[in-house]
């Protein structure tokens, strides 16, 4: 967003700019009144279908999302709206008009380990802690297909006068492979006016480009027959847009004092919980962090990194695992920016630093494999960037005489369009319903759908200040916050697509 807008914005979004017009009020109104209850129902039925990606299986051809879709249709006829299977993505609208208003979000989840919720992730749980409703997907994203569907529907039962056609959009590969959107994109006539309610409030203007670094550390030669304590094995996270909360090691020949001096260390570290166990002559370290997206890896704290910088406080034989420790200590360490990754980090005014999470460790027969992901701001090419990348990789395989293998490098690029004219009302609504005078546009580390389309920003649903939960393993959205999307949802509808 250029500084023009922002100083413009600010006029905007004065005190007395709070106000919006009587009309719409009441219908934001009325669909917190009469649907309030029966979003929370429909988010209740979508979060029991398990749509993750299977590997090598179309989402399409997942009975989750068969099953899923069916509700979906048969919800949009039940109130009073028209749909659309277009394989990949489904399109639910109110009004026809070549004029479109596009609401964008997707229903496609993150996989989540079961282990780790009080309930299953798969069905809402509003007993655990009251006043959140905790479930995959209640906050990323389908929570906020609810919530569109019945502030349409509540347009719909108000008769409110459309100018412009309303299309929820909704993806099904969101979240394992944009490239069906992009096809999507490129043969349906999408809106001319695009929110996403995919990220956060106020309103998002720029997203970070998404960037992955993959390789494999082969498998070095047995360290032999030694009586010194060594490491084995180590491992960690379960895919790349989480900041990992759990990390193992295991360590041969282990005695009491290094127990001992590794307990002592662990406890200086603020935010993990450590469990050591003996099994025979052997130690297991277990690391418990704190799961976070990966977009903002400084609401985590990273289980891997910390537990290699634990073990970096002793000196270890040559192996695999000691390997990876030294990669993870010399080229990741537990910041989130990038310092100690050669030249790659640095930062934009507006769009902020350059953040590095490294998201998966996982042993295999021919050695152990590392993902990283990287979130890049405008300021750099991408030729610079993955120079820069490879040069890093490069002079630390030189040091180490050590030849990583199956490199592979994502390089996506940052999104941070011209203006875009629905921005100023977003604020404005915002404002009314919150209070926060004069809020701005800002940016954030995700990379959502809006980069594929024209004049697209996003709008919630997760409050500025909040740490977003999409992605944890405790992923929930408050009743107070689902409700005041209601509001908020149905007022910009309303005004955008009103006379």
């Amino acid at each position: 967003m250029k500084r023009f807008l922002a100083t413009m914005l600010a006029g905007l979004c004065t005190a007395t700019a709070l106000a919006l017009p009587p009309a719409v009020e009441q219908a934001a109104d009325y669909a917190v009144k009469h649907h309030d209850r029966d979003q929370i129902d429909l988010l209740a039925q979508l979060v029991r279908f398990k749509t993750v990606h299977v590997e090598g299986l179309p989402n399409q051809s997942n009975q989750a999302f068969i099953d899923m879709k069916e509700l979906l249709a048969n919800t949009a006829k039940t109130l009073g709206l028209d749909y659309q299977d277009l394989g990949e993505v489904v399109v639910i609208g109110l009004g026809q008009n070549e004029q479109k208003i596009g609401f964008v979000t997707h229903g496609d989840v993150q996989p989540a380990d079961e282990r780790k919720w009080q309930r299953s992730p798969f069905e809402l749980d509003a007993i655990s802690e009251p006043g959140k409703l905790i479930a995959r997907g209640a906050e990323d994203d389908k929570g906020a297909i609810a919530t569109a569907l019945y502030a349409m529907h509540s347009l719909k039962q108000l008769n409110w006068p459309l100018n412009k056609r309303i299309e929820l959009i909704i993806a099904m590969t969101e979240e394992s492979d944009h490239t069906p959107f992009v096809e999507f994109v490129q043969h349906y006539p999408v809106p001319q006016i695009n929110i996403v309610i995919d990220a956060q409030y106020p309103v998002v203007v720029a997203e970070k480009g998404w960037n992955s670094v993959s390789f494999r550390i082969p498998a070095s030669a047995s360290v032999g027959n030694t009586e010194a304590s060594w490491l084995s094995e180590f491992s960690g996270g379960a895919f790349l847009s989480q900041v990992p909360e759990d990390a193992q090691a295991r360590i041969e020949n282990a005695d009491d004092e290094l127990t001992i001096r590794l307990q002592k260390a662990a406890s200086t570290q603020a935010g993990m919980q450590y469990q050591f166990k003996r099994d025979g002559r052997a130690l297991l370290v277990q690391a418990k962090g704190k799961s976070a997206h990966s977009m903002n890896p400084e609401q985590g704290v990273n289980a891997i990194t910390h537990l290699a910088a634990l073990l970096a406080t002793e000196t270890w034989p040559n192996s695999t695992a000691a390997q990876a420790i030294h990669f993870i200590n010399e080229r990741i360490g537990t910041g989130y920016y990038g310092e100690h990754f050669g030249e790659l980090a640095y930062r934009h005014d507006f769009m902020g630093p350059l953040s590095v999470s490294l998201g998966t460790v996982k042993p295999n027969k021919e050695g152990i494999d590392i993902g990283i992901n990287l979130r890049r701001p405008v300021g750099k090419s991408a030729a610079l960037f993955e120079q820069q990348i490879r040069a890093a990789l490069d002079s630390w395989q030189q040091r180490h005489d050590i030849k990583l293998r199956d490199l592979k490098l994502v390089i996506g690029d940052p999104y941070y369009p011209a203006d875009a004219p629905q921005t100023p009302t977003l604020l404005q609504v915002f404002s009314h319903y919150t209070g926060i005078a004069n809020p701005q546009p800002l940016s954030i580390g995700g990379g959502t759908n809006a980069k594929q389309l024209p004049n697209a920003v996003n709008f919630g649903p997760a409050m500025p200040g909040v740490d977003y939960t999409g992605h944890s393993e405790h992923e929930f959205i408050t009743v107070e916050q689902i409700r005041l999307n209601l509001r908020m949802y149905t007022a910009a509808m309303a005004i955008l697509a009103g006379p």
